[in-house]
C-alpha cells in the first residue's frame, strides 16, 4: 500500500467485504448492517462490521505491519485474557478480525480515577512480557521489529548522521548547541545500554504505543490491542510511552509520587527476576535508553511512509532525542 487512497477504493473495499463475509460465515455469523471505516492512516485502516452477534473489527496494515495478525494469534493462544478475540488473519495481506474488545479505557474511565486502571493494569502486563521472555527470537521469526539494546547504538548514530532532519526548520528541530551535545552522548548512550544490558532483565514483547486508546476494558479487566508499532526489545522501554501520556492527559507531575507509584506497580512482578533496588536502577536506565528507542521507531517509520506523510511525523525523533538531552523523568511530555 503506499497511500491512503488504496484503502477507500471501491473494488479494495468490496474484496474486503467479501472476505469478511466468508471468515465470519465459517464461525456462523452474518453481517447485518453497513460496514464503517472509523481509522484511516497511511500505516493502517480499520472498519467497523456490525454481526449478527455484535460488532467485529477489520484490520489492514502496511506490509511490515503484518506481524501483527500473527502476534495477536499468538498473544490469544497464550494470553486470551490479555487481547481481543481472533477470527481470522491473513498475514499475506496483513489483513485481520477481532470481536469488539470491549470499551476504550480513554472513555471507560476519562478522569484521573483512570490511574487505578493503570495500577491494575501495569503488572498483568508485565506478567505477558515475562512469559513471552524465553520467545524472543519466536517474536523475532514473526517479523516484530528488533530493537534489542545492541541494535540501539549504532542505529542510533545513523539518524544523528541525517543532519536535515534533525535541524528542521521550525520549534521542533534541535540546535547546533543540541546536535553537538548529541554527538558527545553517543558513547555515552553506548554504556547506557551495555549497563542496563547487563541487569539480567531479558529482551520480551514491547507494545511502544501503550495508552488509553490501545486498552480496553472488558468484563472488568484490561485488554491490550494495537500491537502495530511493537517491537522485540528491553521490556521496561514500555514506560517511556505510558507515563508519558499519563502525564500529558492528567496533568500529573513528571517523576512525581503518582508516576512513580504506576512505575512500581508494573515492577512488582519482576521481583521473582531481580530485587526491588536492582529494578529501580533497571528502570531509571530504561527510562534514558528507552526514550531514544522511542525516538528511532519513530525514525524507522518515517523511512516507509511517502514524503509528505512521512514529513508530518519526523518531528517524533528531534523531539525523542531532545528528551534524552534534558535527562527528562518519567512522565515528562515536553523537553
Amino acid at each position: 500500500m503506499a497511500a491512503t487512497d488504496d484503502w477507500t477504493r471501491p473494488d479494495w473495499l468490496a474484496e474486503v467485504r467479501a472476505w469478511i463475509a466468508a471468515r465470519l460465515d465459517e464461525h456462523g455469523l452474518a453481517i447485518v448492517g453497513d460496514i464503517e471505516q472509523p481509522h484511516l492512516q497511511w500505516w493502517s485502516t480499520a472498519l467497523r462490521v456490525p454481526t449478527s452477534d455484535g460488532d467485529v473489527f477489520f484490520k489492514a496494515s502496511r506490509p511490515s505491519g503484518a506481524f501483527e495478525g500473527p502476534l495477536t494469534e499468538l498473544l490469544a493462544r497464550e494470553q486470551p485474557r490479555r487481547t481481543a478475540e481472533l477470527l481470522a488473519v491473513e498475514p499475506e495481506r496483513a489483513w485481520m478480525l477481532t470481536r469488539d474488545a470491549g470499551t476504550r479505557l480513554r472513555e471507560a474511565a476519562p478522569g484521573p480515577e483512570q490511574l487505578t486502571h493503570w495500577e491494575r493494569l501495569l503488572p498483568r502486563y508485565a506478567e505477558l512480557q515475562l512469559a513471552l521472555a524465553p520467545r524472543a527470537d519466536e517474536l523475532l521469526a514473526l517479523g516484530v521489529t528488533d530493537l534489542r539494546l545492541a541494535v540501539l547504538p549504532p542505529l542510533l548514530e545513523r539518524a544523528c548522521a541525517e543532519r536535515e532532519l534533525l535541524m528542521r526548520d521550525d520549534e521542533d528541530g534541535m540546535t547546533p548547541e543540541e546536535l553537538s551535545a548529541l554527538d558527545d552522548a553517543l558513547p555515552r548512550f553506548r554504556e547506557l545500554c551495555a549497563r542496563l544490558d547487563e541487569s539480567g532483565i531479558r529482551p520480551s514483547l514491547q507494545h511502544d504505543d501503550l495508552h488509553d486508546g490501545n486498552v480496553f476494558v472488558r468484563d472488568g479487566d484490561h485488554v491490550v490491542f494495537d500491537w502495530g508499532d511493537a517491537c522485540v526489545s528491553h521490556p521496561f522501554h514500555t514506560l517511556v510511552v505510558t507515563l508519558r501520556v499519563i502525564g500529558y492527559r492528567f496533568g500529573v507531575e513528571a517523576g512525581g509520587d503518582e508516576i512513580l507509584r504506576l512505575r512500581d506497580a508494573y515492577l512488582e512482578p519482576w521481583t521473582t527476576v531481580a530485587s526491588r533496588e536492582e529494578l529501580v536502577a533497571a528502570a531509571d536506565l530504561a527510562r534514558r535508553t528507552g526514550t531514544v528507542q522511542r525516538a528511532l521507531a519513530w525514525y524507522l517509520g518515517t523511512r516507509e511512509m511517502p514524503p509528505l506523510v512521512g514529513e508530518e511525523y519526523s518531528a517524533s525523533l528531534p523531539y525523542g532525542l531532545k528528551l534524552y538531552l534534558a535527562d527528562a523523568p518519567y512522565g515528562a511530555w515536553g523537553p
